[in-house]
Order: structure tokens, then sequence, then C-alpha cells
């Protein structure tokens, strides 16, 4: 049995109507979800403002509520909380109702435009191998040990977040790493969480439909590391300009690494080929499977991360030359007929350059490198002719094409895309609406030795059009196209 007055601990109450001595049931944030004892946090979101629901949450037996205003009516033998902020509120809340699991681990969290998943995902992997029991709360999946459980945002809910990490203290882990998103960040999700290290990976074009302006994400971004704790480190990208401000007010241990620029923790790619990268770290050369130079930098923060919790050097090595790319992360086949087809994740334009840059390091310029590429509906707009210019100047072909288009026309978002398309590509480029059919026309103009890039969805198994998902797996249908054509 929990006490409404032990989940308080450490919210910013302004004024309490009723009783806090009451034994409480569940916490929830969505109404509908409310039943009988439970406790109702109003949240103001983004669509809607949860102080228009505490009637009917009331009405469907909630025992207490947790608001920024009080509203006009108040009911008899519910407690009424005000707080300034409820969303931090809800951080503290769930994670005092959830025992503060937290503090029983050593959490990581990884923030940066693009590489937190690989960087979050390679660091559980490379734990798991080094015979820790570990954790990891991704975009991908979230794990619990070796239990997987669906992810469905890059930073879940804290009452989410609190019940997987409680799950992980039951069952012995000792390691979770973390995906932190700025919307997580400034939704205050993390707030409440106690952080053994934070790595910044980088910074670039994204988000921009819900943060005003660029400045806005990056200071969304530092505010995570401003806010962690004396004993936690902070690691850092310094080849990235905004790597230094991340540690600009930081209380925690002051770390770097970086490719070009002098660092605690140095690589240098020596070898960069289809099969892996072969890179000298802190002057220990290592093989590993992972491709290109942005995964460079994201074994470089793996590496630094396993050194500051604690692992010896030379092992951690050993484990990175075993480390397997993430599914979406620059996943390849390579067809009968030598067509190589790669899917990656890319949906920013600083994540396509990357990728279309390994490439076009790798490659021997003889074949002809084809890139199908789209942009998500309800988004960023302003990146989607960025994207569509990088693709059509990077390629020797480049297919326009549906990503998610959620609540958008597919044409619309594809007719923003081609403004980015400069007259001198615009022979070489081409828009398909329809996802898989871009997928094939790519297929039947590759020959034996060409490439194909599929960007932009990743490791996600669906499409959103007009608020349904659809299975579509990238991989699968590029897969079955190409042998299809096999026969």
């Amino acid at each position: 049995m929990i006490n409404l007055k032990d989940i308080l601990y450490k919210v910013g109450i302004e004024a309490v109507k009723g009783s806090t001595d009451v034994v409480i049931g569940g916490i929830h944030f969505d109404s509908r979800k409310v039943g009988e004892s439970d406790v109702f946090v109003a949240i103001r979101g983004t669509v809607s403002d949860g102080h228009e629901f505490i009637a009917k949450a009331v009405g469907q037996g909630a025992i207490a509520v947790v608001c920024e205003t009080f509203p006009d009516e108040i009911a008899p033998g519910v407690t009424y909380i005000q707080v300034k902020d409820t969303n931090s509120a809800l951080a503290f809340i769930g994670a005092n109702y959830y025992g503060n699991p937290s503090q029983h681990l050593k959490l990581v969290g990884i923030t940066g435009t693009n590489g937190k998943t690989t960087v979050a995902s390679l660091l559980y992997q490379l734990f798991r191998k080094a015979g820790f029991k570990s954790g990891l709360i991704s975009t991908v999946k979230i794990m619990v040990d070796d239990l997987e459980h669906k992810a469905t945002h890059t930073t879940p809910d804290p009452l989410t977040i609190n019940r997987y990490m409680a799950e992980m203290v039951e069952a012995g882990v000792d390691y979770c790493f973390m995906e932190v998103s700025s919307h997580g960040i400034h939704q205050k999700r993390t707030d409440a969480l106690q952080f053994a290290g934070g790595v910044f990976t980088n910074l670039s074009h994204d988000h921009l439909d819900y943060h005003d302006t660029f400045a806005e994400y990056r200071d969304v971004k530092k505010s995570f590391f401003d806010h962690l704790p004396v004993s936690a480190f902070a690691l850092s990208n310094v080849d990235d300009k905004n790597g230094v401000v991340m540690l600009q007010n930081t209380k925690a241990r002051k770390l770097t690494y970086a490719l070009k620029t002098y660092a605690d923790y140095k690589a240098q790619i020596l070898e960069s080929q289809l099969s892996g990268l072969l890179l000298k770290i802190n002057d220990n050369e290592v093989w590993t499977r992972l491709i290109g130079t942005f995964n460079a930098y994201n074994l470089l923060a793996i590496f630094g991360t396993a050194v500051e919790l604690g692992l010896e050097k030379l092992e951690v090595l050993r484990l990175l030359s075993e480390l397997e790319s993430v599914s979406g992360r620059f996943q390849f086949i390579i067809s009968d007929n030598k067509v190589t087809a790669i899917v990656d994740y890319a949906h920013t334009p600083d994540a396509l350059e990357n990728v279309l840059n390994t490439i076009n390091d790798i490659r021997t310029k003889n074949e002809q490198l084809i890139t199908i590429v789209g942009c998500g509906g309800d988004r960023d707009r302003t990146k989607r002719p960025v994207m569509a210019h990088i693709a059509s100047s990077m390629s020797d072909k480049a297919i326009l094409t549906s990503d998610n288009p959620r609540t958008e026309d597919p044409d619309d978002i594809i007719a923003e895309m081609e403004k980015g398309v400069e007259a001198q590509n615009q022979r070489k480029t081409i828009a398909i609406t329809d996802r898989k059919q871009a997928i094939k026309v790519a297929c039947q103009l590759a020959a034996s030795g060409d490439i194909i890039l599929i960007a932009g969805k990743g490791h996600e198994t669906y499409q959103e059009i007009n608020g349904v998902r659809h299975d579509f797996d990238d991989m699968a249908v590029v897969k079955e196209l190409l042998e299809q054509l096999k026969k």
C-alpha cells in the first residue's frame, strides 16, 4: 500500500486542498485510464490540456488530483495538490511511486541529434558481452536484461521510464543506457532520474516543428548536462561546435572525445571499407564491423563511456570488435547479382549527408548510387528541400517518395522536397509517391555492383498514412524485390 504523501517527496507543492494521508492506487496523466483511488496528474500537452479532464477523472474515482490551477469545482473526499509544473511533478511522483529505481542503477543518458540509438544500443550490447546485467531504453526497443519490450517514444513518459527501471532493479540489472530526446528533456520526463553519466553525440537541424529556433533546441539539450550531479561524468563530442557548449555549466566531470581535435578520447580512421573500420583509439588499433565516419564517433563515445564506468581499456577494445550494427542503422545486404542495398534511419539532413559521405568514401565510383528518400508528415517542414538537395546532389540517381505522411498529402510533401533539387540535378531525380514502387524502380534501375540507399525509416516496420499504421519494412521489401528480379 502506498500513501499519497509518500509520492510527493521533492514535488514543488504550492497549495493543498484535502488530506495527503490517504492510500492510493495507480497514477495516470490520461483521464481515460483513471480508476478507483487513482491519482490524476493534469498535464498541459501540445494537443490538449489535462486540466479540462479533471472532473472526468474525479467522476471515474480519482482520489487525488495534481494540477497547476485548482478547478472551480472541488469534489468532497478528493485531495487537490497545486504545483508550479505538472510535467516536473509527474517525473518526481513517478520516481517516488516506483521506489526511485534510477538510484539503484548506473544510468547513462545519451543525447544529440544523431547517434543516440546506436550509442545506447551498443553500450547495452557491450556491457552484456562483458557479463553485466544491463538495461536499454531506446527508440527501437526497451530491454530489461534479456527481456524485450516494444518502444513507443524515444524517451518515454516518466511513469513508463520508472516502471521499466523498477523491473530492471528487480531483475538485478547493473547498468542502464537511455536515449534522452529534446522532447523528453523539455517535458521534464527525466527530471527525477539520477544519472551516472551523460553523453553528447552531435547537434544538427531537427525538431524545429517543436522547438521555435535552433538555439532553443541546443539549449534544451544543454540543460540535460546542466542538471547532471557532481558524481556523474559528462562526455561530449568536441568536433561538434556545440560540444563545448554542452559542458559549460555542468557540475559533472567534464570529458571530451573527437576525431579531429585534441580530446580525452581520440580516434583515427586507418581503414574504411564496407566490411568495417580499422580505428586507432588512444594509440590502440581495433577492427570493428561498423561502417563509416559517423560510427567512428559512436564507437569512440562507447569506448569513453565504458572506461568511465570502470571497464578495463583493452577489454573494451576487444568488445568493440565484437559489436554488431543496430537494426536499421546502415544495415545492408548484397543480392546474388551483386547489388548492395543499404537501409538507414537517416531522417535529418546531417544524418543523410553522413551516410552518403560514408558510401561515397567506400565506393569505387564505377557503380551508380541510387538514393530513395522521403520526409515525414506533420513534422519539421523546413528540412524537406534540404533533404532532397542532399540526396540529389550526392547520388547518381535520387527517388523522392513517401516516408510516414501521417495526416499530410504525400504528394504535397514531395512537392516541398522538390524545391531543393537544383536545375543540374533535376534530370537524375524522380518522384514516386508509393514507397514500395519507389524501391521496386530502384531495384530495376540497379545493375551489378550498384548501391541502393533507402533512407529515413530504418528500423520502423510500419508506414503511417492518415493516422493508420500499415506493415512496411524497408529491408524486407528490398530483399523481396531483389529476389523477384533474380528470377
